[in-house]
């Protein structure tokens, strides 16, 4: 490398995060951050890594699309035989994190997670392009597979198979993560990174608080 790696830095000077400016309900100010990126043209702007453990506390994360967000929970849909379903299903617990390198922003947002009504899932896998509903019916992720060929010529037959739809796959399903934690970063000069935490009490309310970075 003609740099190397423990020598790479740069400074942080895109903006700040003061309690000033910040929402009192940190969904309304996650709302506001992600139409942010969005404004600011980052591709995957709803790009999201999902951070797992199994019941024995082995840790996965992976990336994966945020498809929508209200009050309830960020919500996502995969296969749910996957690693990810797997490890949801012994350990309902997950954190998200969004990294906007551009705006020097990250949020982490940590909670329960439940299943998706299927009709809710429904509605989402018939909306998708029907390459994407083949594949989806074709793949059974996570699973091992002996080339790249045998999924193509599998893609290709269940292709010839559609008339009019798909049947959706049993397997395919939806999460929702119901937030009791969120943290807003902010990268700063000097390394003096601006974090504010919101933690849900138990009367349903926001607690905020500054830590160090």
């Amino acid at each position: 490398m003609s740099q190397r790696i423990n020598e790479t830095r740069r400074e942080y000077l895109y903006g700040a995060l003061s309690e000033a400016d910040l929402e009192s309900n940190p969904l309304a100010q996650f709302e506001h951050w992600l139409a942010q990126a969005q404004q600011a043209e980052i591709l995957d702007f709803n790009a999201m890594a999902l951070a797992t453990a199994d019941a024995q506390g082995h840790p996965t994360v992976r990336t994966v699309l945020l498809k929508g967000f209200d009050a309830d929970g960020f919500r996502w849909f995969t296969d749910t035989g996957s690693e990810k379903g797997q490890a949801l299903d012994e350990n309902p617990r997950a954190e998200l994190l969004f990294h906007w390198r551009e705006l020097d922003r990250q949020v982490r947002i940590r909670g329960p997670v439940f299943r998706l009504p299927e009709g809710e899932v429904d509605d989402y896998f018939y909306s998708r392009p029907l390459t994407s509903q083949i594949a989806a019916a074709t793949s059974q992720q996570s699973q091992p597979i002996d080339d790249r060929d045998t999924l193509v010529q599998a893609y290709d037959r269940q292709q010839a198979e559609v008339v009019d739809r798909i049947a959706r796959p049993e397997r395919w399903g939806g999460y929702a993560l119901a937030p009791t934690q969120y943290e807003f970063w902010q990268g700063r000069a000097g390394r003096l990174h601006d974090r504010l935490q919101f933690t849900l009490d138990d009367a349903g309310g926001w607690r905020m608080k500054r830590l160090q970075p």
